[in-house]
């Protein structure tokens, strides 16, 4: 198992940027995909970002440009580097593992861990 613990919300205007961690439990942690998914009030969670084992990344649509995943194996953290924020983004961001046995984040099946999540609040 793993557990996950977000840290970096907050607020921000709009065009400027915030940094989200996630320190990550175990020693497994290279074996294990990573990424972020946001749930804005009134909405279903949706994916944001994920970042595989080896560090190849992907980004949904409405982030990619803005938002960059990254990770640091010998840290156990992940990041999300969030820039040109816009009010859209704002939501509770949370942090998601699954073990590379089980695919990466975006496909069926398998075991996911959550953190419990952080808010971020973009104002206009």
């Amino acid at each position: 198992q793993v557990q996950l613990v977000e840290s970096g919300g907050g607020l921000a205007q709009a065009g400027g940027s915030l940094r989200l961690s996630c320190a990550a439990s175990g020693r497994t942690f290279s074996r294990y995909n990573m990424g972020w998914f946001r749930q804005a009030p009134g909405k279903e969670r949706e994916f944001v970002a994920r970042i595989r084992s080896a560090g190849s990344a992907y980004y949904a649509d409405s982030v990619k440009g803005r938002f960059t995943i990254s990770r640091d194996n010998a840290k156990n953290t992940v990041y999300l580097q969030m820039n040109s924020l816009e009010p859209e983004d704002t939501a509770v961001y949370y942090c998601a593992a699954k073990s590379v046995l089980d695919g990466t984040l975006l496909d069926p099946g398998g075991v996911y861990y959550w953190g419990k999540g952080t808010l971020v609040t973009v104002s206009s």
